[in-house]
């Protein structure tokens, strides 16, 4: 190798090294960006740029919308599974909110109702009416972006061809980039309260195993095999953080007149009291009242001698 090739290759290589060859979730790197568990308030292993309330703000749902384009493509595509598990998670470390079963679990629990119903549960089961807890909110994910640049570096760095080992590694640097959404949205009233986006990307070195060889590429298959998923979690989790932020800081929008009562802008003709305003007569120009004469004072009668 000339020496200009083994110093842009070592530059490569400390750059990945320090890299951990990770996703960089917002700003910074997150090697894994969804980790550790969550039982009631207590999270373990949690990553520690996940933002954490005090206290919680209400129950919530997760609700995937699983005939969108995106969840098409996540399924079949990329060949994985629901977001909804990871979002849970992402959740419930944050203590933020307390998550509720609204997915394919909520099934079940009518299945034990029924049977409870039907006699076929055992004295003292306790699955009578008024137990499930209501869910304040609906978290709503999607995915808006995801895109692999397989094109990768390609195999001319700099003006400078490169042949070999070095030249198919070059050839296999490939980025990963993804952007999410999350919405925020009240049950009782439908309005949405907050909305985020995320974005997350990582650098994907395929060629790590065929130049290092089988034994020293073998630690890092499970990360090259599946890149998509890693840029997805770490797109969601910085999301989950941009929207925690802003309900932290939240204020509720106003509306003269009351929400939904058809807003400020009026049009003809028409019934809310933004519309009755514009058929309303001017009101008449205030008119000072006429002062009225003083009375003229009573004669009095002269005095008599």
């Amino acid at each position: 190798m000339r020496p200009i090739t083994i110093r842009l290759f070592c530059s490569i290589v400390v750059a990945v090294s320090l890299a951990g060859c990770g996703v960089r979730m917002g700003d910074d790197s997150a090697r894994t960006p969804v980790t550790g568990s969550a039982g009631g308030a207590t999270a373990q292993n949690a990553n520690a740029k996940l933002e954490h309330c005090d206290q919680s703000l209400g129950t919530l749902a997760v609700v995937e919308d699983q005939t969108a384009p995106w969840y098409y493509r996540l399924t079949r595509e990329y060949k994985l599974t629901s977001t909804v598990p990871l979002i849970r998670l992402l959740v419930q470390q944050s203590n933020c909110f307390v998550v509720v079963e609204r997915g394919r679990a909520f099934g079940q629990m009518q299945t034990e109702r029924a049977l409870n119903q039907a006699g076929e549960l055992r004295q003292g089961s306790n699955f009578g009416q008024g137990q499930i807890v209501a869910a304040d909110y609906s978290l709503n994910p999607m995915i808006t972006f995801s895109q692999k640049d397989t094109r990768g570096v390609g195999s001319v760095l700099g003006g400078i061809p490169y042949a070999g080992a070095f030249g198919a590694l070059a050839a296999s640097l490939r980025t990963s980039e993804a952007s999410t959404t999350l919405t925020l949205v009240d049950n009782r009233s439908g309005v949405q309260l907050a909305a985020a986006e995320g974005a997350a990307s990582n650098t994907d070195f395929a060629a790590w195993s065929g130049f290092f060889g089988s034994g020293g590429g073998g630690s890092l298959g499970g990360y090259t095999n599946t890149p998509e998923g890693k840029v997805l979690a770490g797109a969601f989790a910085d999301a989950y953080n941009r929207l925690v932020g802003a309900v932290r800081n939240y204020k509720a929008q106003e509306v003269k007149g009351g929400l939904g009562s058809g807003g400020a802008l009026g049009v003809q003709g028409g019934t809310t009291p933004a519309s009755q305003a514009l058929e309303s007569p001017a009101p008449a120009p205030a008119t000072k009242p006429v002062a009225k004469p003083a009375p003229k004072p009573a004669l009095q009668a002269a005095p008599k001698k």
